[in-house]
């Protein structure tokens, strides 16, 4: 039995899970699985009806299932509640709670979508790689922060266990792919980031097979939009994971074609990168396929079944040679279609395999 905890969350966040579960629905048929599906409140919709964020009670049945599908959460609705009442506070203890100390965003380009980017097609053209971001530490936990009148302040804190787990998984990537490792910090003016440095050179003595490249990030910013190619995991700390895997999801075209999986040494969560796109949420306008890859990425890492990973993204990239296209990957002459239409497009293409 598989067990999966579903939470739909805000604004697009209901439809696109209702995708997800969907294709969770011709998977269990076509591979005689079973699958439970165990649906909880959080975000905006769980702080409507119980007051707060983030239950104990979804907390808990986080912590007793084998992954956690996350739709999206927040929206203006909640934008003025204290910060530690918000959203965003909420999504920060329940990847602290549930130990998801890495961030897996792949970047990859469907052919199909090549004209999708801003970038142009030979730039673009072959794009395929990892970002691995650290999750649970840096100057989003460090403590103090605060702000009065006068002064705002924050604190970025790594501890050697922390930046060692996360360059030992990004090492371990990268032997499963190219054998490129690029570690992305700010090691000429941050303290931290020469801390963050050393000790990913430490851990890359026990993957001598992989080449390490050191980056600043400034300049990792420009070279993902210059030269895309180059990369094939990226390993890099919080804030800076933060802001990378957004520009390496818009290079590909638009954020509702990137997935995500938060994993920990137990627990596994896979959400889409996007937000909970409010001014589109309940028109059937949402594109579903982020979290359909989220999907892929839990029977990869969670479920230990990449061939049915490889038939999620085979059959996702099937629609999209059909020519169909949501409203965010369209062009100008392209047909748009609904999120229930393509959702049930890459159904069948899945049934018919």
């Amino acid at each position: 039995m598989l067990k999966i905890v579903s939470i739909p969350g805000d604004g697009i966040g209901p439809e696109v899970v209702a995708s997800a579960v969907q294709v969770l629905d011709v998977l269990a048929e076509k591979h005689d699985l079973e699958i439970s599906i165990e649906e909880h409140l959080f975000g905006g919709a769980s702080y409507d009806e119980h007051g707060e964020m983030l239950t104990d009670k979804t907390l808990e049945a986080c912590k007793n299932c084998d992954a956690v599908l996350l739709g999206a959460v927040g929206g203006p609705k909640w934008e003025n509640l204290p910060h530690d009442k918000k959203p965003e506070a909420a999504l920060l203890k329940i990847r602290k709670e549930l130990g998801l100390f890495a961030n897996l965003r792949p970047a990859k380009v469907y052919e199909a979508l090549i004209g999708a980017s801003s970038l142009k097609p030979e730039i673009l053209s072959g794009t395929d790689f990892m970002v691995i971001r650290e999750l649970t530490g840096g100057i989003y936990f460090g403590q103090p922060r605060g702000y009065d009148d006068n002064k705002g302040w924050n604190t970025m804190v790594y501890e050697k266990y922390e930046v060692e787990r996360i360059a030992r998984l990004g090492f371990e990537t990268a032997m499963k792919r190219k054998k490129q490792l690029v570690s992305i910090d700010k090691a000429n003016v941050l303290e931290s980031s020469q801390f963050w440095r050393n000790i990913v050179h430490e851990v890359h003595k026990e993957f001598p097979e992989v080449t390490l490249t050191d980056m600043y990030v400034d300049n990792a910013a420009m070279q993902i939009v210059r030269d895309p190619k180059q990369f094939d995991v990226i390993v890099t700390k919080n804030l800076f994971g933060d802001i990378l895997s957004d520009i390496s999801g818009m290079i590909t075209g638009s954020l509702g074609m990137l997935p995500s999986a938060s994993i920990g040494s137990k627990y596994a969560l896979y959400e889409p990168i996007h937000g909970s796109a409010p001014d589109i949420a309940g028109q059937n306008k949402a594109n579903p396929i982020a979290t359909i890859g989220s999907v892929a990425m839990m029977f990869e890492h969670s479920f230990a079944m990449p061939h049915i990973a490889e038939e999620i993204y085979k059959a996702i990239e099937a629609v999209l040679e059909s020519g169909m296209r949501t409203a965010d990957i369209a062009n100008a002459d392209d047909s748009v279609v609904s999120t229930d239409e393509i959702t049930d497009a890459i159904s069948a293409s899945l049934e018919a395999s």
